[in-house]
């Protein structure tokens, strides 16, 4: 079994259950040391994600308003909105490892355990969703996660704007939910608290994978880690604008200086 030629076909698998357990077969084999690389791989460009056969994709400008979280099909829109995430985040840690070929090990453990991290969020949301009486593809998803990452094809780039930017921004919106389930309080919200504590707890060791592996890649360019908004705009314009919320104790286990969250936040933050 070959290291990037396996990942390609796992990325490109189309089924959510058969990713997972071609991808779980693989990170055993990885683990045993029963996986090499091979030297005269390149990574493709891939031009749809591999949800597009199970899920209606739409622009994330138009996806419908979710309907309030008091009722079933509000709570599993949401829940669906969530797992679709995890779900995306499946792939772009399997992506992470595939388009960079050459690094330490160390490089492609952090995001293999990633990836194994992401698949068991999509299972354990998944089982709440079926609870609530909906499969995955109930509701209209967008690719926005696949298009960014498919725009940022250098290490230095990637880990900026994904696991830095677009999954540190996870951090800011999960206690916002967990808060307005918190107002409804009936069992189905605090089975999807639960599941979105876990989630906010764990996200935080992967956005610190992504900052680690963004200081290596500024080492290495000769590029200084200040120039990371920078970085990020010229992916995502407007990423420096202030948000109403962000948590700033999460985003500093994560990383994060005070003179980085300054930049989008005007709360309080102590070195």
């Amino acid at each position: 079994m070959e290291f990037f030629h396996t990942l390609e076909t796992i990325l490109t698998t189309e089924t959510p259950h058969e990713k997972i357990k071609k991808f779980r077969d693989f990170y055993a084999a990885y683990q045993a040391g029963n996986i090499k690389p091979h030297g005269d791989f390149t990574p493709k460009v891939f031009t749809r994600p591999s949800f597009h056969e199970v899920c209606e994709i739409v622009p994330a400008t138009t996806l419908p308003k979710r309907g309030s979280l008091s009722t079933q099909k509000g709570k599993a829109w949401l829940v669906h909105s969530v797992l679709h995430i995890e779900y995306s985040a499946i792939d772009l840690a399997l992506d992470h490892a595939y388009r960079f070929s050459g690094m330490p090990k160390a490089y492609y453990d952090d995001w293999l355990e990633v990836a194994e991290d992401e698949v068991r969020h999509f299972l354990m949301l998944e089982e709440i969703l079926h609870e609530l009486g909906y499969p995955y593809g109930s509701f209209p998803v967008h690719s926005f996660l696949f298009d960014v990452s498919q725009r940022s094809l250098d290490l230095l780039t990637r880990m900026a704007v994904v696991p830095r930017y677009l999954e540190a921004s996870g951090l800011d919106s999960s206690p916002l939910v967990i808060q307005k389930l918190q107002r409804i309080a009936d069992k189905e919200s605090q089975k999807i608290i639960a599941a979105l504590e876990v989630i906010l707890e764990e996200e935080i060791d992967h956005v610190r994978k992504g900052d680690r592996w963004f200081v290596w890649a500024c080492e290495k360019e000769g590029v200084s880690p200040e120039s990371y908004f920078d970085i990020v705009e010229k992916i995502l314009p407007g990423a420096k604008k202030q948000k109403a919320y962000v948590n700033v104790a999460s985003r500093k286990k994560a990383g994060f200086s005070c003179d980085e969250i300054r930049v989008i936040s005007s709360q309080p933050c102590e070195e």
